[in-house]
């Protein structure tokens, strides 16, 4: 009988990014500012997105949390 393998955890030194909170709605002046909130936000799931998927490629199977 074979034994199988826990996936491995998330390594405390390396934890998974963290996802940008979106905007309230009331956080935006609806002026026309540059950056707009929804700017920032966009720009800052843009990064999220690019460092969730470098650290799903370091951290192939990992389990626990889940970002």
């Amino acid at each position: 009988m074979q034994e199988v393998q826990p996936l491995p955890s998330v390594p405390a030194d390396d934890p998974p990014p963290r996802k940008p909170e979106a905007p309230l709605p009331s956080e935006c002046c609806e002026s026309g500012c540059d950056p707009c909130v929804y700017d920032t936000y966009a720009d800052e799931l843009e990064w999220y997105r690019k460092a969730l998927a470098a650290w799903r490629e370091r951290h192939p199977g990992a389990v626990g949390q889940e970002p």
